[in-house]
Formats: structure tokens, C-alpha cells, sequence
């Protein structure tokens, strides 16, 4: 580790709970998605879904053919 992380976490002992609690959340939340990051994302990959279909690039499959196909890999 290099000797600024070392700086850092030897002041981070020293702060009150509370603060190290926000502190956390904080650098959490700078390396995982917001549930609202995403919901977006999901909104966009639904909206490219839907127009794909609409515009004819892909084609839907009925879910009987789908599971059909799935039990007879597993069946060999």
C-alpha cells in the first residue's frame, strides 16, 4: 500500500464513528451504482429492446419453445 493510503487510514482511525460511517458510505456509493443509476440503465436497455423489436432486428421466441429447448440440453 503506498504510504498516502497509510496517512489516510492512520486519520481514519482517529474520527469518531459517526464520521467513519459517512465516510464509508461515501466511498461506497464513488464505487457502486446508485439503485437510480440503475433503474436508468434498465429504462435504457428496454427502450433498445423494444425498438429493436419494432423495427423488425430481432424476433420473439414464445416462452413454451424457449424452455422446450432448455429441458431438452439438460435432458441429453
Amino acid at each position: 500500500m503506498s504510504s498516502k493510503a497509510d496517512e489516510l487510514f492512520s486519520i481514519i482511525e482517529d474520527l469518531p464513528v459517526d464520521v467513519k460511517t459517512a465516510l464509508v458510505e461515501k466511498i461506497l456509493a464513488s464505487i457502486y451504482p446508485t439503485q437510480k443509476e440503475i433503474e436508468e440503465e434498465w429504462k435504457k436497455e428496454i427502450e433498445e429492446r423494444v425498438y429493436e423489436f419494432q423495427t423488425g432486428k430481432v424476433q420473439l421466441i414464445p416462452g413454451e419453445e424457449v424452455f422446450k429447448e432448455i429441458q431438452e440440453k439438460f435432458d441429453k
